[in-house]
Formats: structure tokens, C-alpha cells, sequence
């Protein structure tokens, strides 16, 4: 489980084919666009840059795009250098760096929030720093916000987001850009954003960080505390996902947020990642106690750790560490309805979701929660959702059958009554998707329609 942030957002897949909507460039160099044509009835906005036509369209400071089976970008030649001081273990050190910066994406929602999602290599001796900046409706523009300082390990620097950032009208919130009052008169809300990637590397090193993916989420999805029963799809599906708890981890690595219930995020990212295939190299569990059991577990929770959060539930993050597996993409975003997950999963592709409840909310699951990630494998004839559920005792116990009206209004509402009886956030259907960066033609179908391509 995770400790919720107001209002957390994530995205979605995006993988390295088919084709996205053009960006608009912005006349030298000014903020963001105003005006956004809107999509009626939509509530989410994804766009992800991950070809070689998406990176070579951006304002490059020393990068380069870079062609092949998986197109990139990279530094060509340092643009500079810079002094990064470390917060999280106090040692200052000098980079080289180099910047690319997208084109202006114009929201088809007049979102809420944003979250910002990227798939990189990052060799020992770099790193990168993502940045969004959003246009608001009137005219005006946030400043550029750190949504992350990224490696996928941690000798050089302590992965980290950046607390205390706002303007006044919106905050970042771990990994969350959220307007501050969504619901004032004024009706503020974003229309467009750019991205900026910061690419770092030592002094005179010829290998800098590779970038395959980076985007973003937008959405502005109403406040609710119950939705409609969606009717399913009458047919059972299941994916033969590996299963892990988190449970079998109490008290491990309190350097680490201490195992258990703070385990959710990672134990669900690995079951998913095995699930296509893909194993950590035994030389990077080579750390881990030896008379511990999944070892891999340990691992993902130490590769998606968030020094500033002081835990593993950094959702972008989790999308980062699941892109650091070969031919893997990985986005955060938030899916629409039932039938929209529905058809992801029936293509091959487990959903990990988002959920919070009271103990009575959810029959079946025998705990409560203010924020827990589960993987959604598949659903049985009657529609009802089959999970691998990491809040379990052991791993058999992992994989669990949840009524489907139930389920459903625990991921997709936004408002909920906690235990307390004070109102409290629900996630509206965020969810990570991992994929194969060179997905299926069924997977590439199912993708765009749910708005991901």
C-alpha cells in the first residue's frame, strides 16, 4: 500500500509504434498556448514522444535524435556544465548536460492534473531530469516543475522528486502537477504543457542517458463517489501472471520504506515485468540477504525508491524501473471505464490499478486501504475481476476473484468515506501500463482505443 498524495494521477503505455497526434511549436520559445480545442465527453489526454520523428521535432541544447528499432535521444555534444548538490546524501558533483525540449502539446481536456511518464538507459555516471510546464487558461504559465530526478541506480545520485513546488494556483505533488482549487469560480484549468529532459553524464564521458519515451497525462475527471455498473463482457479471460506478495517482506530494508504493506507498487511492477518475460540479472540481486525469498522483489522496491518520498509508490518511477527491462515500455494514466480495461487486458496486457476502500468495501479482500496497487489479470464469465492482489500471506494466496460493481467503484471513483468518516480521495482509475515497446497489431488496436496511442 502507498501513502495517497491529493489527488495522485498516472499514465498511460505508450509504446514505440503507430502514430500520435502532432504537437504545435511554440513561436520563439514563449510559453504554451491558451486555447485547446476540447474532445467531447473526454476526460484524459495522453501524448508520449517515442519515435524518431517525435524527438528530432523538439528545441534541441546538445542533443540529438538517434534512429534504429527503437529510436531515441541522446547527447551529441554538452551544452554546458552544472553543480547538482545532493539532498538526500549531501555530496556535490559536477555534470555535463545537454536539453531537449518538446513542442507544445495542446490538451484535448481542460485538465486538472498532469503526470509526466519516460523510459530510459542511464549507465553508471548519468541521469536525468524531467520538467512540465502547463498553460492555463488564461494565458499564463507555471513555471518549469521537476517531476523527477531519475537514474536507475543509485551510486550516483538518490533518485528523487522535489518537494514544496507552486506557484500559488498549482502544486506538484510527488509525482502529481495539480491545480490547488479545481473547483474555484474562475474555472482555472490547464489547455497545453511542454516537456524538457536534462540529460547528465561525467565530465568528458562518452556515454551519457538514452531517452526512448517521455510524455505525459492530462486529465480532469469529475468528482464522483460511486459510478455506473458497467455490463461485461460475458466471456472469461485470464493471464498466467506470476505471483508475488508483499506481505513475505515485512520488516526487510527499512532503508527501503521496510517492506509490507509499503510494497505494493514494486511487488505489483515485478509480477507484471515477469509476466513478459523478462528476469533481473542475478548480478543485481547480488545485493540482497540470501536467505530472503524473492529476491527480485527487494530489488524493484530499491529501484523505485524516492528519497524525497521516502517510499516506493512513486508512480512514475514504477513505469521508469519497468522500461529498464529489454523491449519494455511503460506509462502511467489513468483508463476510463471497466469495458476500456477490459479490452487491454484481453489483449495480453495485465493493468496495475489504483485502489483505496474501507474493509466492508471490497468483500473478499479482508483489509483496508488508503492506497494500494494491484495487477489486473483477467475476469471470469460473470465479469468479475481477477487480481493479483500482493496483500496477501504468501504468493498461492496472491491471486483473487473481486466482485466486479465493487471493484469497479473503489478504482474509478474519485471521492470516497474513509473509516473515519472524513471524506477522502479516490484515484479515478490511474493505473500503470507495461508493454512490449514493439507491441502486437491486436495490442496497438486495443491501445488506441483506450486513448493510449
Amino acid at each position: 500500500m502507498t501513502a495517497p498524495t491529493p489527488r495522485r494521477a498516472v499514465l498511460v503505455a505508450a509504446l514505440a509504434v503507430a502514430t500520435a497526434a502532432t504537437a504545435a511549436s511554440v513561436p520563439g520559445g514563449g510559453a504554451p498556448a491558451a486555447a485547446a480545442p476540447r474532445a467531447q465527453g473526454r476526460t484524459v489526454d495522453n501524448r508520449f514522444w517515442y519515435s524518431y520523428g517525435h524527438w528530432a521535432a523538439g528545441t534541441h541544447q546538445g542533443t540529438t535524435a538517434i534512429a534504429g528499432a527503437r529510436p531515441g535521444l541522446r547527447i551529441a555534444t554538452a551544452a554546458g556544465r552544472t553543480e547538482y548538490a545532493d539532498p538526500h546524501t549531501g555530496r556535490k558533483s559536477t555534470w555535463e548536460y545537454a536539453t531537449w525540449t518538446s513542442p507544445v502539446h495542446r490538451s484535448t481536456v481542460a485538465a486538472t492534473e498532469a503526470v509526466a511518464s519516460w523510459n530510459a538507459r542511464t549507465p553508471a555516471g548519468t541521469w536525468i531530469q524531467t520538467e512540465l510546464r502547463a498553460a492555463y487558461t488564461d494565458g499564463t504559465a507555471t513555471p518549469w516543475y521537476v517531476m523527477g530526478r531519475w537514474a536507475s541506480g543509485d551510486a550516483d545520485i538518490r533518485r528523487t522528486s522535489v518537494d514544496g513546488q507552486t506557484d500559488g494556483r498549482s502544486t506538484v505533488w510527488t509525482d502529481t502537477l495539480a491545480l490547488d482549487a479545481p473547483a474555484a469560480a474562475d474555472g482555472l484549468r490547464i489547455t497545453g504543457w511542454q516537456l524538457r529532459l536534462t540529460l547528465h553524464r561525467r565530465p568528458g564521458a562518452s556515454e551519457g542517458p538514452t531517452v526512448w519515451l517521455a510524455g505525459a497525462m492530462a486529465s480532469a475527471v469529475p468528482d464522483r463517489f460511486t459510478v455506473p455498473a458497467s455490463r461485461p463482457s460475458g466471456t472469461a479471460h485470464e493471464l498466467k501472471v506470476p505471483r508475488y506478495s508483499q506481505q513475505i517482506h515485512i520488516g526487510r530494508y527499512p532503508e527501503y520504506d521496510n517492506g509490507g504493506e509499503a510494497w505494493c507498487s514494486p511487488t505489483s511492477s515485478q509480477m507484471v515485468i515477469e509476466y513478459f518475460g523478462r528476469k533481473a540479472d542475478p548480478a543485481t540481486l547480488a545485493w540482497v540477504n540470501p536467505t530472503y525469498s524473492d529476491p527480485q522483489v527487494c530489488h524493484a522496491a530499491r529501484a523505485t525508491y524516492d528519497a524525497a518520498y521516502k517510499g516506493c509508490g512513486n508512480w512514475s518511477f514504477n513505469a521508469a524501473y519497468a522500461a529498464t527491462y529489454s523491449g519494455l515500455a511503460a506509462v502511467v494514466t489513468r483508463l476510463a471505464s471497466m469495458t476500456d480495461l477490459e479490452t487491454v487486458v484481453r489483449v495480453g496486457i495485465p493493468v496495475i490499478t489504483s485502489t483505496s476502500f474501507r474493509a466492508d468495501e471490497l468483500t473478499g479482500a479482508g483489509y483496508g486501504t488508503a492506497g494500494h496497487l494491484m495487477a489486473v489479470v483477467g475476469f471470469t464469465a460473470a465479469g468479475d475481476v481477477v487480481v493479483n492482489d500482493p496483500h496477501a500471506h504468501d504468493n498461492p494466496s496472491v491471486r483473487r476473484v473481486y466482485q466486479r460493481a465493487e471493484w469497479e467503484n473503489v478504482w474509478l471513483r474519485t471521492k470516497r468515506t474513509a473509516a473515519a468518516g472524513k471524506i477522502a480521495s479516490g484515484s479515478g482509475g490511474v493505473c500503470y501500463l507495461f508493454a512490449p515497446a514493439l507491441p502486437a497489431p491486436a495490442q496497438i488496436l486495443a491501445l488506441r482505443s483506450v486513448g493510449v496511442l
